[in-house]
Parts: structure tokens; C-alpha cells; sequence
């Protein structure tokens, strides 16, 4: 039953006609990407993945990634190595971000546009019998 609930969500989530989750967007990767994909794209996730309704763009590179992520909130994209920028819709606002920071500079934008909340707190474990 609840591989049915999450995938129904998944898949309306997916026609943007109910937002349950956030959204990520993502380019492909590819000779152009200036860092780990896939490294940088989980981290973000782990962080930002309890906050609906908001869309973020992380793209590997400044050649395709603004227009790949025209319709995102918040983007995250590599611009030389080791720096990032960071976009709120399609207006870069923070230039050559170092990389081991970015992350949290990307949630800083996210609290200064009012589109934070804090996660929920998880729930303790059942005392053993």
C-alpha cells in the first residue's frame, strides 16, 4: 500500500499537479560538468529534501545549465572549477561560491527568500521490550 501512495504522489509530483516533495532538476552530466553530479546533487537532497514546493536546479556547467534550469527557484551551477553560482529563478545572485560552502550558501538564499522550514524532528525509537 505504500509503494502505491508514493508512487501516485510521485507521479502527480511529476505532472506538477501536486507537490508533496522538492523538486529537483538536473542536467545530464557530461565532459563540461565541473563537479561530482551525482556527490553534490545527494548532498543537497539530504538537505533540502523536506521542503515542498520548491524547485532546485543543479547543473554541472554555465553552457546549458541557466536555460536547463529556467523554471527551477533556486539554482546551483558550476562555473569554473571548485566555485559555483548561485541563481534564484533566472538571476545569478551569488557569484564564485567555493564549493566546500555552497551548500549552505544555497540554503541561506533559501531561508532569505522565506521558502525554509525547519525538518520535522525524527521520531524516537519504540523502547525495547
Amino acid at each position: 500500500l505504500e509503494f502505491l501512495r508514493l508512487t501516485s504522489f510521485g507521479m502527480l509530483q511529476g505532472c506538477r499537479m501536486r507537490s508533496t516533495k522538492t523538486d529537483y532538476v538536473s542536467c545530464p552530466s557530461c565532459g563540461r560538468t565541473l563537479f561530482d553530479l551525482q556527490e553534490v546533487t545527494a548532498s543537497i537532497q539530504q538537505k533540502t529534501g523536506h521542503l515542498p514546493g520548491v524547485s532546485i536546479a543543479i547543473m554541472g556547467c554555465i553552457v546549458n545549465g541557466p536555460g536547463e534550469m529556467a523554471d527551477a527557484d533556486f539554482g546551483y551551477v558550476g562555473t569554473v572549477p571548485g566555485k559555483i553560482d548561485l541563481y534564484v529563478g533566472r538571476e545569478v545572485v551569488r557569484k564564485g561560491i567555493k564549493m566546500d560552502s555552497a551548500v549552505d550558501e544555497l540554503i541561506d538564499l533559501i531561508k532569505e527568500h522565506d521558502m525554509w522550514v525547519e525538518p520535522e524532528p525524527a521520531p524516537e525509537p519504540a523502547p525495547a521490550v
